[in-house]
């Protein structure tokens, strides 16, 4: 699962949360799933740190006056239990790991804007 801004200003988007290894049993995540601990998260779970270094779910927050922003959420399922990835893996690099293994995709596109 992860939560990635196409549009920050950065030259490259900017990732704000990703979790890698969620068992095929979990149907939704819980509620604050993505605090700063990881214990709402199942067991074998692996969270990545995103583009601000912190391994959990960093909230939109686009530059004011830059216009809407883009949040694709996606959950991914695989046909591996653990795809492999270390605690210190990018979520790009997590992409990578993934490609292959992809049996379906759910991408969910929010929005938000920060006025001048």
């Amino acid at each position: 699962m992860t939560v990635y801004d196409p549009d920050a200003p950065t030259g490259s988007g900017f990732w704000h949360w990703a979790v890698a290894n969620i068992p095929a049993s979990v149907t939704e995540p819980a509620s604050d799933a993505g605090n700063g601990t990881g214990e709402l998260l199942p067991p074998g779970a692996v969270r990545l740190p995103g583009d601000a270094g912190a391994a959990r779910f960093i909230g939109a927050a686009p530059p004011a006056g830059h216009g809407p922003h883009r949040y694709f959420i996606v959950v991914q399922a695989l046909d591996v239990e653990d795809i492999g990835v270390e605690a210190n893996t990018t979520p790009a690099l997590l992409g990578c790991h993934i490609s292959g293994h992809v049996l379906g995709r759910a991408v969910l596109t929010a929005t938000a804007a920060t006025a001048v």
